[in-house]
């Protein structure tokens, strides 16, 4: 197994497929500008339509309501403003309520001023506490706008799946708009936006297999948009300037292909998981694994073991072999307290790693992590017995 390596990161990026790669390539083929009326325009927009399709079928919306961006930021930027559109008409929304577990492209807010974002707390397993939501809504000022609520469908460190439909239901008692950031949960759950799911969803090509660098804003309906975060030629229906970037949208179409047949076969992935936490509690058993008291994703667990700092394990697993994460990549490399873990009442001194797998995770990556981890444990055994020595 020398020069192995495995990689259990699928949240932070999952590793490109074989069925996006051709698709970029064979658009890169395409010379001609999506927007141009001649044949070869044609051709370049005939990808991206057949790419919108796929990408709606994945979330069960239509396609004409999907609309590509640069990546899961940007759509979230785009949503999270004040000041949107009714047909031709302003529509305001004066609040924007978070979860204090959500990821920062969520937690920071957007386009709203800080003191018009509000941040609703979570329980010990990273649940949303439905009765401050509604609560919070409750006391909403509707004289000065609409509420806005963004969520995560399901927690990119912890996996914990949130209660979407009750909290869709919540929101809209109070009259406000639902926003679900679904990076995580795309391909993992499924997710039906036909059935009142949301308002808007947001996506990332490069979670479930597809290109870096586009997403998309999935919306339930085209009767309100957000004011565009990028003006230009009118491309996306207005609602995003710029010529669209038609090789990686021609992946991420092919990627959603695939991660929609992938539902079928997600208790593969489920079993895979279990053995994992199986490994860790039995070569540790006072680990703590986070969220267990909540559905999660089947690909995704985040833990714990005392004593042992987690980027220092990050940095050991990386040695042997192993690329997970110490908590969310979204920071430029930068490892640090877990906001997520601080939200559920575990303090910001505590560090903890991420496993997340996928479809191609095999039962050797399973076994090199095993053998990592227990070099971890035996070499973190022998400082800890010869403090103890030292201190006698």
């Amino acid at each position: 197994m020398a020069g192995a390596r495995a990689y259990l990161d699928y949240n932070a990026s999952a590793p490109l497929l074989a069925s996006a790669r051709a698709a970029v390539v064979a658009a890169l083929d395409v010379p001609a500008n999506p927007s141009s009326v001649h044949a070869e325009g044609r051709a370049a927009r005939r990808l991206i339509e057949d790419a919108r399709r796929d990408v709606a079928r994945l979330v069960s919306a239509k396609a004409e309501h999907v609309v590509f961006t640069s990546g899961a930021t940007e759509a979230a930027s785009t949503l999270l403003t004040p000041d949107w559109q009714m047909g031709r008409g302003a529509l305001r929304m004066s609040r924007l309520y978070v979860s204090e577990a959500d990821h920062p492209c969520l937690l920071n807010g957007g386009r709203f001023p800080t003191g018009q974002v509000t941040r609703i707390g979570v329980d010990a397993d990273g649940v949303v506490r439905l009765d401050a939501l509604a609560a919070a809504l409750g006391a909403h000022d509707k004289a000065e706008g609409m509420p806005l609520v963004a969520i995560h469908a399901a927690n990119n460190e912890t996996g914990v799946i949130q209660p979407v439909g009750r909290i869709a239901e919540i929101v809209k008692a109070a009259g406000g708009i639902l926003v679900v950031d679904a990076v995580q949960a795309a391909g993992r759950i499924p997710l039906d936006m036909s059935a009142g799911y949301a308002d808007y969803l947001i996506l990332s090509s490069h979670k479930i297999g597809g290109p870096k660098g586009v997403g998309a804003i999935v919306a339930a309906s085209d009767l309100m948009m957000p004011k565009p975060l990028v003006s230009g030629g009118g491309q996306e229906k207005g609602h995003r300037g710029g010529t669209e970037n038609l090789a990686a949208i021609a992946g991420f179409g092919a990627a959603a292909r695939e991660a929609l047949a992938g539902l079928q076969t997600i208790g593969a992935v489920r079993q895979r998981r279990d053995e994992i936490e199986a490994i860790v509690k039995t070569l540790v058993p006072d680990a703590e694994i986070f969220g267990t008291g909540a559905p999660r994703l089947a690909n995704t667990t985040f833990f714990a073991i005392a004593g042992i700092k987690a980027e220092t394990a990050q940095i050991a697993f990386d040695l042997a072999g192993v690329a997970l994460s110490a908590g969310s990549a979204c920071s430029s490399g930068k490892v640090g307290p877990s906001h997520v873990l601080k939200a559920m009442g575990y303090g910001d001194s505590l560090g903890a790693m991420r496993v997340s797998i996928g479809h191609a995770t095999s039962a050797e990556d399973i076994e090199l992590f095993r053998s990592a981890l227990a070099t971890i444990v035996a070499r973190q055994a022998g400082k800890e017995k010869a403090s103890r020595e030292r201190a006698a």
